[in-house]
């Protein structure tokens, strides 16, 4: 209704303009009755109201169209009326959508495109870093140890933009099932020996044998090689300890990744999660990329596994993943 009287105003102040020359042309031709202009600017006006009932109602589904939020693409769609106005409208606004779908589908195709691109091209560089891992494997010569360490770097890259890709399909790449956690924490453990050796930090696994979650052993695994790499980066140096530790809590379990590192300023501590953001310790170490932790929280949502970060500069850091369901009837025989 407001919209309306505000598209109305004009006409009625229009209106009342022209209304108020009938008693002056009038009085120009000398009547000097005043029966007939009132007579007049009554009819006048019982017109105008007519027509403006007729307006509204004839319009009254195109006004609330206009004002209402929309609730999806779809109900855009909803004829307004069948006024010329509505139609026109109804018109065009179909065209938009039509343009629209042809440009998110296009649109949709070349991400999809872009994707299997990256896919495939991922996984023809693994084929030369796994020949070259190979080559060089066994070999006790220092630069032949430094090849094998830039190829962990490069491999765990990779998997960085193959797992950072396969996100907007996530739906159709992961299986939920009963997971040994002890044994999942230990095998990434045992993928990252070289990082840990190589950077003097060692790993304290403090987590039961038989502790089960319902997770993605996949996904999951590639979260804890990322919290795995952070701690490490962070914490380089000779006694340096990184304290895996989980338990239960109630319906739930959690996993604790707990490192000794130099910690997160408090004033990072809120964006340490946002897509390429590395913070102070991100300018200062320069490997940093800012997409590690951000995948993090983006895989253990799609999990429906709650993630939280405590941080103290000097101190350390510990990054706690919250299992939605344990598995509680599932033990160790």
């Amino acid at each position: 209704m407001n919209l309306f009287w505000r598209e109305q105003t004009p006409l009625f102040i229009f209106y009342l303009i022209q209304l108020s020359l009938f008693p002056l042309i009038y009085w120009l031709e000398g009547y000097k009755e005043w029966s007939a202009p009132l007579y007049s600017a009554f009819l006048s006006f019982f017109l105008l109201v007519c027509y403006l009932v007729y307006r509204y109602a004839s319009h009254r589904s195109f006004y609330r169209c206009l004002t209402r939020d929309a609730d999806s693409l779809e109900s855009t769609l909803q004829k307004t009326g069948n006024a010329p106005l509505p139609k026109a409208f109804d018109q065009y606004v179909e065209k938009q959508f039509q343009l629209y779908n042809r440009e998110i589908i296009q649109y949709k195709n070349r991400i999809e495109d872009h994707i299997n691109f990256i896919t495939q091209w991922v996984h023809q560089m693994k084929t030369p870093i796994s020949v070259i891992h190979l080559t060089v494997q066994g070999e006790e010569n220092p630069k032949f140890r430094s090849i094998q360490d830039e190829l962990d770097r490069l491999r765990k890259g990779l998997e960085m933009v193959l797992y950072a890709s396969r996100l907007n399909r996530f739906e159709q790449d992961f299986l939920v099932e009963p997971i040994k956690l002890a044994q999942l924490v230990q095998q990434a453990i045992s993928e990252n020996r070289r990082l840990f050796i190589g950077n003097q930090v060692y790993p304290e696994l403090l987590v039961p044998e038989n502790l089960f979650v319902y997770s993605d052993e996949k996904w999951l695994s590639f979260v804890l090689n990322q919290l795995i790499t952070n701690a490490v980066r962070y914490s380089a140096g000779k006694g340096k300890k990184i304290a895996f530790y989980a338990d239960r809590q109630g319906e739930k379990a959690f996993l604790e990744v707990r490192d000794e590192g130099i910690g997160i300023p408090k004033q990072d501590l809120h964006r340490v999660f946002e897509p390429y953001f590395t913070g102070q310790r991100g300018r200062e170490f320069r490997e940093s990329t800012g997409m590690g932790l951000y995948l993090v929280r983006k895989i253990c949502d799609q999990l429906g596994h709650q993630v939280e970060l405590e941080s103290e500069e000097g101190v350390g850091t510990t990054v706690r993943i919250f299992f939605r369901q344990s598995p509680s009837h599932l033990t160790q025989s």
